[in-house]
């Protein structure tokens, strides 16, 4: 059994790989709008946009109340 803090501090880093992602993401999709490729670009930011949401509830779930 784990206790609350772990689990909060997992959760923490999980939140904030998700969020590093997601600037990644963000900020190579623009090398596809700049290729002619703006499909991908776009899924790319849908994609990264998803990710920094899920990213943000998880950092903002494990602070402590």
């Amino acid at each position: 059994m784990t206790s609350p803090q772990s689990r909060a501090g997992r959760e923490r880093l999980a939140g904030l790989l998700l969020l590093g992602i997601a600037v990644v993401l963000l900020l190579s999709s623009v090398t596809w709008f700049g290729s002619d490729r703006s499909g991908v670009g776009i899924g790319q930011v849908v994609l990264g946009v998803g990710l920094a949401a899920v990213g943000a509830f998880l950092v903002r779930r494990a602070q402590p109340r």
